[in-house]
């Protein structure tokens, strides 16, 4: 790797870094407009005005903004995000305590979802304006356009209630065999995969489209090379950069939609966690789980850029 290359790396690390700082004042910011108080929705509305004043005081409630955000954030670089308002927990004890299961839905989510997209994308653009390409087109579309919120209600009317076949609600706890594992993660799976492949399968369409009409694809095809080897040999190898941003963008959907899967399955992770925290107004709590969000969808979009990099001679030898 040369040198203009190591520079454009640390290059996209600084911009992660200072969008991330950015972040971390805004979420400070808004946190900080939320309405009532912090200390009286601990203390419950019975709690004295001294007693109020003095839990204030101990959590620095009573300090000004910016002495607050300067004294937090020098925290937050050292891992810890302060303590709970609502339980006198350490922010980084309850978010390591959910984040694994966080992690493992989102990886579930992506070892379905990926294969599925780019199989359905490079069947379409191999096949465009057929009807199996006009079809997944009406599929994909009409996937996009329907929220989460709906496909999971959809999902618990058909496969729990009607069917039975799964839960309507993911304990993991009752997870004692593979089996179990497959019947919990099933419907939070499939709701995020819903979304995710449809964005996915477009945007892989999209860059496959444009390498079918390069020259080199011409001259593969005039040469009597078959379309699955074109492909697999010519198309996918200059595709990396592009598909790798299509599946990092609609990775990083899953910080969203997690929020909405994870409250509607009763799902114990991350995002249950910070919607448990905003309704108690748990403030380090709830700024602790969105840089935890933040910085994993920076990790993605580096990921992305950096596959870019990579993939690409022109940006590695300007």
């Amino acid at each position: 790797m040369n040198a203009h290359a190591q520079r454009l790396i640390a290059t996209r690390l600084g911009l992660a870094l200072l969008t991330l700082l950015l972040v971390s004042a805004a979420v400070f910011g808004m946190t900080g407009l939320l309405p009532g108080d912090a200390a009286q929705q601990a203390l419950g509305q019975a709690a004295t005005p001294e007693a109020v004043a003095a839990l204030r005081h101990q959590f620095g409630l009573d300090q000004p903004a910016l002495l607050r955000y300067a004294h937090w954030l020098l925290h937050v670089v050292t891992g810890d995000f302060g303590t709970s308002l609502s339980n006198s927990m350490p922010v980084s004890q309850l978010i390591a305590s959910r984040l694994p299961n966080s992690l493992m839905l989102a990886g579930l989510t992506t070892l379905v979802s990926v294969p599925v997209a780019l199989l359905i994308g490079i069947l379409s653009a191999m096949f465009r304006g057929s009807l199996l390409d006009r079809a997944l087109n009406v599929v994909t579309l009409s996937t996009v356009a329907v929220p989460e919120f709906l496909i999971a209600t959809i999902g618990v009317l058909i496969f729990a209630v009607k069917l039975r076949w799964l839960p309507a609600l993911s304990y993991l706890s009752e997870v004692t065999s593979f089996d179990g594992l497959l019947r919990i993660y099933a419907l939070p799976v499939m709701t995020l995969c819903c979304v995710i492949v449809a964005q996915m399968a477009r945007m892989t369409r999209a860059a496959v489209l444009d390498q079918l009409n390069s020259p080199y694809v011409e001259m593969a095809v005039l040469k009597g090379t078959s379309p699955v080897w074109i492909v697999l040999r010519h198309i996918l190898p200059n595709t990396i950069g592009p598909i790798a941003n299509a599946v990092a963008l609609s990775l990083s959907y899953l910080f969203g939609g997690v929020v909405i899967v994870e409250s509607i399955f009763n799902y114990p992770g991350l995002a249950s966690l910070m919607v448990d925290a905003v309704t108690n107004r748990d403030m380090p709590l709830v700024q602790g789980c969105v840089m935890v969000f933040c910085a994993a969808y920076l990790v993605l979009v580096l990921i992305a850029d950096l596959c870019q990099i990579v993939s690409n001679p022109r940006l590695r030898q300007r």
